[in-house]
Protein backbone atom coordinates (compact mmCIF):
# COMPACT_ATOMS: atom_id res chain seq x y z
CA UNK A 1 0.00 0.00 0.00
CA UNK A 2 1.21 3.44 -0.80
CA UNK A 3 1.59 5.79 2.08
CA UNK A 4 -0.41 9.01 1.86
CA UNK A 5 1.97 11.85 1.36
CA UNK A 6 1.19 15.12 3.03
CA UNK A 7 0.76 17.88 0.53
CA UNK A 8 3.53 20.40 0.87
CA UNK A 9 2.49 24.00 1.36
CA UNK A 10 4.14 26.38 -1.02
CA UNK A 11 6.69 28.81 0.38
CA UNK A 12 4.73 31.59 -1.33
CA UNK A 13 1.76 30.94 0.96
CA UNK A 14 3.94 31.40 4.04
CA UNK A 15 5.45 34.58 2.61
CA UNK A 16 1.96 36.00 2.02
CA UNK A 17 0.73 35.16 5.53
CA UNK A 18 3.88 36.11 7.44
CA UNK A 19 3.65 39.94 7.09
CA UNK A 20 0.05 39.96 8.31
CA UNK A 21 0.91 37.61 11.18
CA UNK A 22 3.79 39.88 12.24
CA UNK A 23 1.58 43.00 12.07
CA UNK A 24 -1.20 41.26 14.03
CA UNK A 25 1.29 40.23 16.72
CA UNK A 26 2.85 43.70 16.94
CA UNK A 27 -0.33 45.79 16.98
CA UNK A 28 -2.80 43.40 18.64
CA UNK A 29 -1.20 40.60 20.63
CA UNK A 30 1.72 42.62 22.03
CA UNK A 31 -0.45 45.49 23.42
CA UNK A 32 -2.83 42.93 24.88
CA UNK A 33 -0.01 41.11 26.67
CA UNK A 34 1.38 44.46 27.87
CA UNK A 35 -2.05 45.34 29.25
CA UNK A 36 -2.13 42.10 31.23
CA UNK A 37 1.35 42.85 32.57
CA UNK A 38 0.52 46.42 33.61
CA UNK A 39 -2.72 45.29 35.26
CA UNK A 40 -0.55 43.89 38.08
CA UNK A 41 1.29 47.18 38.59
CA UNK A 42 0.51 50.71 39.79
CA UNK A 43 1.72 52.39 36.59
CA UNK A 44 -0.14 55.61 35.70
CA UNK A 45 0.92 55.58 32.06
CA UNK A 46 4.16 57.41 32.77
CA UNK A 47 6.96 57.44 35.32
CA UNK A 48 7.97 54.62 37.59
CA UNK A 49 5.90 51.64 38.61
CA UNK A 50 5.94 48.65 40.93
CA UNK A 51 4.02 45.39 41.24
CA UNK A 52 0.86 45.45 43.36
CA UNK A 53 -0.45 41.93 42.74
CA UNK A 54 -4.22 41.63 42.30
CA UNK A 55 -4.99 44.94 44.04
CA UNK A 56 -6.25 46.50 40.80
CA UNK A 57 -8.63 43.60 40.20
CA UNK A 58 -9.98 43.87 43.75
CA UNK A 59 -10.54 47.60 43.19
CA UNK A 60 -12.80 46.87 40.21
CA UNK A 61 -15.45 45.36 42.49
CA UNK A 62 -15.45 48.29 44.92
CA UNK A 63 -15.47 51.28 42.54
CA UNK A 64 -19.09 52.49 42.02
CA UNK A 65 -18.28 54.11 38.66
CA UNK A 66 -17.00 50.79 37.29
CA UNK A 67 -20.01 48.88 38.61
CA UNK A 68 -22.37 51.48 37.08
CA UNK A 69 -20.52 51.24 33.74
CA UNK A 70 -20.94 47.45 33.68
CA UNK A 71 -24.64 47.77 34.55
CA UNK A 72 -25.22 50.28 31.74
CA UNK A 73 -23.22 48.23 29.23
CA UNK A 74 -25.14 45.03 29.91
CA UNK A 75 -28.47 46.89 29.71
CA UNK A 76 -27.44 48.46 26.42
CA UNK A 77 -26.06 45.21 24.96
CA UNK A 78 -29.21 43.22 25.81
CA UNK A 79 -31.56 45.85 24.36
CA UNK A 80 -29.48 46.34 21.20
CA UNK A 81 -29.05 42.60 20.60
CA UNK A 82 -32.78 41.93 20.85
CA UNK A 83 -33.79 44.85 18.62
CA UNK A 84 -31.12 44.27 15.99
CA UNK A 85 -31.89 40.58 15.58
CA UNK A 86 -35.67 41.04 15.44
CA UNK A 87 -35.54 43.93 12.96
CA UNK A 88 -32.79 42.44 10.79
CA UNK A 89 -34.66 39.14 10.53
CA UNK A 90 -37.82 40.97 9.45
CA UNK A 91 -35.83 42.97 6.89
CA UNK A 92 -34.18 39.81 5.58
CA UNK A 93 -37.57 38.12 5.16
CA UNK A 94 -38.85 41.14 3.26
CA UNK A 95 -35.79 41.42 1.03
CA UNK A 96 -35.89 37.69 0.30
CA UNK A 97 -39.44 37.97 -1.02
CA UNK A 98 -40.21 38.65 -4.68
CA UNK A 99 -40.53 42.43 -4.52
CA UNK A 100 -39.63 45.23 -6.90
CA UNK A 101 -36.35 47.14 -6.50
CA UNK A 102 -34.98 44.36 -4.28
CA UNK A 103 -31.35 44.98 -5.27
CA UNK A 104 -31.70 48.72 -4.70
CA UNK A 105 -33.23 48.17 -1.27
CA UNK A 106 -30.43 45.76 -0.33
CA UNK A 107 -27.83 48.41 -1.19
CA UNK A 108 -29.80 51.07 0.70
CA UNK A 109 -30.03 49.01 3.88
CA UNK A 110 -26.36 48.07 3.70
CA UNK A 111 -25.16 51.67 3.25
CA UNK A 112 -25.06 52.57 7.00
CA UNK A 113 -22.60 49.73 7.65
CA UNK A 114 -20.18 51.22 5.11
CA UNK A 115 -20.12 54.65 6.77
CA UNK A 116 -17.79 55.63 9.60
CA UNK A 117 -19.37 55.14 13.01
CA UNK A 118 -17.96 58.45 14.24
CA UNK A 119 -19.38 60.34 11.26
CA UNK A 120 -22.79 58.75 11.80
CA UNK A 121 -22.58 59.66 15.49
CA UNK A 122 -21.78 63.31 14.73
CA UNK A 123 -24.62 63.53 12.19
CA UNK A 124 -27.20 62.09 14.58
CA UNK A 125 -25.83 64.26 17.35
CA UNK A 126 -26.78 67.26 15.20
CA UNK A 127 -30.17 65.72 14.37
CA UNK A 128 -31.04 65.02 18.02
CA UNK A 129 -29.69 68.37 19.25
CA UNK A 130 -31.00 70.72 16.54
CA UNK A 131 -33.41 69.32 13.97
CA UNK A 132 -35.73 67.28 16.21
CA UNK A 133 -36.01 70.01 18.92
CA UNK A 134 -36.84 72.56 16.20
CA UNK A 135 -39.57 70.33 14.82
CA UNK A 136 -40.85 69.59 18.33
CA UNK A 137 -41.06 73.28 19.19
CA UNK A 138 -42.80 74.06 15.90
CA UNK A 139 -45.53 71.44 16.34
CA UNK A 140 -45.85 72.01 20.09
CA UNK A 141 -44.63 68.65 21.42
CA UNK A 142 -42.69 69.39 24.61
CA UNK A 143 -41.00 65.98 24.78
CA UNK A 144 -39.39 66.59 21.37
CA UNK A 145 -38.45 70.19 22.07
CA UNK A 146 -35.29 69.26 23.97
CA UNK A 147 -32.39 67.05 22.92
CA UNK A 148 -32.76 63.51 24.23
CA UNK A 149 -28.96 63.37 24.47
CA UNK A 150 -29.06 65.85 27.36
CA UNK A 151 -31.57 63.89 29.42
CA UNK A 152 -31.57 60.69 31.46
CA UNK A 153 -32.88 58.94 28.35
CA UNK A 154 -29.77 59.74 26.32
CA UNK A 155 -28.96 56.04 26.02
CA UNK A 156 -32.11 55.56 23.93
CA UNK A 157 -30.75 57.97 21.31
CA UNK A 158 -27.48 56.04 21.20
CA UNK A 159 -29.44 52.79 21.01
CA UNK A 160 -31.42 54.03 18.00
CA UNK A 161 -28.27 54.96 16.10
CA UNK A 162 -26.47 51.74 17.02
CA UNK A 163 -29.39 49.56 15.97
CA UNK A 164 -29.83 51.48 12.70
CA UNK A 165 -26.20 51.02 11.72
CA UNK A 166 -25.94 47.41 12.91
CA UNK A 167 -28.99 46.20 11.01
CA UNK A 168 -27.07 45.95 7.72
CA UNK A 169 -24.58 43.28 8.72
CA UNK A 170 -27.10 41.11 10.58
CA UNK A 171 -29.61 41.41 7.74
CA UNK A 172 -26.94 40.27 5.28
CA UNK A 173 -26.23 37.14 7.36
CA UNK A 174 -29.92 36.28 7.71
CA UNK A 175 -30.47 36.93 4.01
CA UNK A 176 -27.65 34.59 3.06
CA UNK A 177 -29.22 31.96 5.32
CA UNK A 178 -32.65 32.37 3.73
CA UNK A 179 -31.18 31.89 0.28
CA UNK A 180 -29.77 28.49 1.29
CA UNK A 181 -33.25 27.12 2.08
CA UNK A 182 -34.62 24.91 -0.67
CA UNK A 183 -37.84 26.33 -2.12
CA UNK A 184 -39.19 22.79 -2.39
CA UNK A 185 -39.61 22.73 1.37
CA UNK A 186 -42.06 25.63 1.19
CA UNK A 187 -43.91 24.02 -1.71
CA UNK A 188 -44.42 20.89 0.36
CA UNK A 189 -45.60 23.04 3.29
CA UNK A 190 -48.13 24.80 1.05
CA UNK A 191 -49.50 21.43 -0.07
CA UNK A 192 -49.92 20.45 3.59
CA UNK A 193 -51.82 23.69 4.19
CA UNK A 194 -49.26 25.37 6.48
CA UNK A 195 -49.99 29.03 7.24
CA UNK A 196 -47.43 31.81 6.91
CA UNK A 197 -46.70 31.84 10.65
CA UNK A 198 -46.38 28.04 10.81
CA UNK A 199 -44.01 28.07 7.84
CA UNK A 200 -41.81 30.61 9.59
CA UNK A 201 -41.86 29.02 13.06
CA UNK A 202 -41.61 25.37 11.97
CA UNK A 203 -39.44 25.69 8.86
CA UNK A 204 -37.71 29.02 8.33
CA UNK A 205 -36.52 29.78 11.84
CA UNK A 206 -35.18 26.27 12.59
CA UNK A 207 -33.30 26.24 9.27
CA UNK A 208 -31.83 29.64 10.12
CA UNK A 209 -30.52 28.36 13.47
CA UNK A 210 -26.78 28.44 12.51
CA UNK A 211 -27.12 32.00 11.20
CA UNK A 212 -29.07 33.03 14.29
CA UNK A 213 -26.21 31.70 16.43
CA UNK A 214 -23.64 33.73 14.49
CA UNK A 215 -25.67 36.92 14.77
CA UNK A 216 -26.36 36.52 18.47
CA UNK A 217 -22.72 35.88 19.37
CA UNK A 218 -21.40 38.74 17.23
CA UNK A 219 -24.10 41.15 18.42
CA UNK A 220 -23.49 40.60 22.12
CA UNK A 221 -19.72 40.79 21.64
CA UNK A 222 -19.88 44.04 19.65
CA UNK A 223 -22.43 45.76 21.89
CA UNK A 224 -20.57 44.89 25.08
CA UNK A 225 -17.65 46.84 23.62
CA UNK A 226 -19.70 49.82 22.38
CA UNK A 227 -17.49 52.90 22.16
CA UNK A 228 -17.59 54.99 18.98
CA UNK A 229 -21.28 55.91 19.07
CA UNK A 230 -21.07 57.06 22.69
CA UNK A 231 -17.90 59.10 22.17
CA UNK A 232 -19.39 60.83 19.13
CA UNK A 233 -22.80 61.56 20.65
CA UNK A 234 -22.50 62.06 24.41
CA UNK A 235 -18.93 61.36 25.49
CA UNK A 236 -20.40 59.27 28.29
CA UNK A 237 -22.74 61.96 29.59
CA UNK A 238 -24.82 63.57 30.80
CA UNK A 239 -22.77 62.91 33.90
CA UNK A 240 -21.91 59.23 33.62
CA UNK A 241 -25.34 58.15 32.38
CA UNK A 242 -24.03 56.66 29.10
CA UNK A 243 -20.55 55.64 30.17
CA UNK A 244 -19.91 52.13 28.89
CA UNK A 245 -17.04 49.93 30.02
CA UNK A 246 -14.95 50.78 26.95
CA UNK A 247 -15.55 54.52 27.39
CA UNK A 248 -14.63 54.28 31.07
CA UNK A 249 -11.43 52.38 30.27
CA UNK A 250 -10.45 55.04 27.73
CA UNK A 251 -11.36 58.12 29.78
CA UNK A 252 -9.94 57.04 33.13
CA UNK A 253 -7.08 55.05 31.69
CA UNK A 254 -5.61 57.76 29.50
CA UNK A 255 -6.97 60.93 31.13
CA UNK A 256 -7.63 59.91 34.73
CA UNK A 257 -4.27 58.47 35.75
CA UNK A 258 -5.72 54.97 36.20
CA UNK A 259 -3.80 53.20 33.47
CA UNK A 260 -3.06 50.09 35.55
CA UNK A 261 -6.56 49.86 37.03
CA UNK A 262 -8.21 50.23 33.64
CA UNK A 263 -5.78 47.69 32.19
CA UNK A 264 -7.19 45.27 34.75
CA UNK A 265 -10.67 46.41 33.74
CA UNK A 266 -9.94 45.67 30.07
CA UNK A 267 -8.68 42.20 30.97
CA UNK A 268 -11.86 41.59 32.97
CA UNK A 269 -13.97 42.78 30.03
CA UNK A 270 -12.08 40.41 27.72
CA UNK A 271 -12.72 37.48 30.06
CA UNK A 272 -16.42 38.36 30.37
CA UNK A 273 -16.85 38.60 26.58
CA UNK A 274 -15.09 35.25 26.06
CA UNK A 275 -17.18 33.51 28.73
CA UNK A 276 -20.47 34.92 27.40
CA UNK A 277 -19.54 34.05 23.79
CA UNK A 278 -18.61 30.47 24.70
CA UNK A 279 -21.79 30.10 26.75
CA UNK A 280 -23.90 31.39 23.86
CA UNK A 281 -22.20 29.02 21.42
CA UNK A 282 -22.77 26.05 23.69
CA UNK A 283 -26.43 26.84 24.35
CA UNK A 284 -27.33 27.84 20.79
CA UNK A 285 -25.45 24.96 19.16
CA UNK A 286 -27.23 22.57 21.52
CA UNK A 287 -30.50 24.16 20.41
CA UNK A 288 -29.48 23.62 16.76
CA UNK A 289 -28.89 19.92 17.35
CA UNK A 290 -32.33 19.56 18.97
CA UNK A 291 -34.22 21.16 16.09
Amino acid sequence: MKKNKRKKISLTAYLMVLPMAVLFFLFHTTPFLQGIFYSFTNWQGFGEWSFVGIRNYAHLFTDPSIIDAYAFTFKFAIAATILVNILSLLLALGLNAKIKFRSFLKATYFLPYMLSTLIIGFIFNFIFSNIIPSIGSHIGIKALSISILGTEHAWIGILIVTVWQSLAFNTLIYLSGLQTIDSGIYEAADIDGASGWMRFWKLTFPLLAPFFTINMVLSVKNFLMVFDQIMAMTGGGPGNATTSISVLIYSKGFNGGQFAIQSANSVLLFVIVVIISLFQLRVLEKRESNL
